[in-house]
């Protein structure tokens, strides 16, 4: 009997769910960083073995909105976690819980008809009695709030420690179904998305996460030499203001050159073949307040 379904991953902005998903699928599908809310779109990765195929929505982290891009993520992040089979919300041992935890379990109340599981990750980061802290403040949690969690489970994703009780609970509470996938996929997502998260992720880590939220992507271009030896990738990096725009440039160029040497492998990787990147610097102001900016960038309800 194959099982399949749908496992929406929450919790409040870098509380480890993109970095869980990772581990879950042994190889990296969605973007992290140090920040909170780099995630901004509802990403399926799709874990397949011989028993169960689970298709695991990476969400925004739930947050207090302070504009529209904020409101956009949250309304991602609540409309993700309609007519799933699993809820996991991810819950950081390493940090005290808090009105945003609080926020987003009352939000999953309701869902009476999916399993509801509280991730404590982050256990490779702090001491065993705070692990047990944290473990007896989420039970608390949900009790709170009119529930008990139908699993709680302590893990390190970095570590790989008892990730192996997820596969298990997975085997054990999908539903009986067909593969929604085939098994070679891992990811639901355009590859010109996957290329515009990446060169978003490079671009923060070599800002040293400095413009985090200001940072958006556009592919322009993916073409195939005639030989079929080299794709070209043609990208602008989109920033807020001028001075934003000369923290990414560097002195004579020297900030850009390094982004694009960082993430050039990981375009291979997916692409199959050498990448020859062109990357671009362009000012779009106040783009996180408007609407036709956040479509433009991908940042949009389905």
């Amino acid at each position: 009997m194959f099982k399949s379904g749908f496992v929406a991953v929450i919790g409040r902005p870098n509380s480890g769910k993109s970095t869980l998903i990772n581990a879950l699928l042994g190889q990296k599908v969605t973007i992290t960083s140090h920040h909170p809310n780099t995630t901004r779109n509802a990403i399926r990765a799709i874990l397949t073995t011989e028993k169960f195929q689970a298709i695991l929505v990476d969400t925004p982290g739930i947050h207090k909105p302070e504009g529209v891009l904020g409101t956009e993520l949250n309304a991602i992040a609540s409309d993700s976690t309609q007519s799933v089979d699993i809820v996991i919300f991810c819950l950081p041992a390493n940090e005290k819980v808090g009105k945003g935890d609080n926020f987003i379990t009352r939000s999953i109340t309701s869902l009476s008809g999916a399993k509801r599981f509280c991730v404590v990750t982050k256990i490779d980061t702090t001491s065993k009695d705070q692990v047990l802290t944290a473990l007896t403040q989420a039970s608390q949690l949900a009790i709170d709030n009119g529930f008990t969690w139908d699993e709680i489970i302590p893990l390190s994703a970095i570590k790989g420690e008892q990730l192996w009780i997820l596969n298990d609970l997975f085997e054990k509470y999908l539903p009986e179904g067909p593969h929604y996938y085939p098994e070679e996929a891992i990811v639901d997502m355009e590859i010109e998305d996957r290329i515009s998260e990446l060169i978003r992720e490079a671009t923060i880590l070599g800002t040293l996460q400095e413009l985090p939220h200001s940072i958006a992507v556009s592919i322009n271009e993916i073409s195939e030499s005639d030989e079929k030896k080299v794709i070209a990738v043609d990208a602008t990096i989109y920033v807020e203001r001028d001075s934003q725009k000369g923290i990414i440039i560097g002195k004579a160029g020297s900030n850009i050159k390094k982004i694009g040497s960082a993430v050039r492998p990981a375009l291979e990787q997916i692409l199959g073949k050498k990448v020859f990147l062109t990357l671009q610097v362009s000012i779009a102001s106040n783009w996180q307040k408007d609407p036709k900016a956040l479509r433009k960038f991908g940042i949009v309800r389905d």
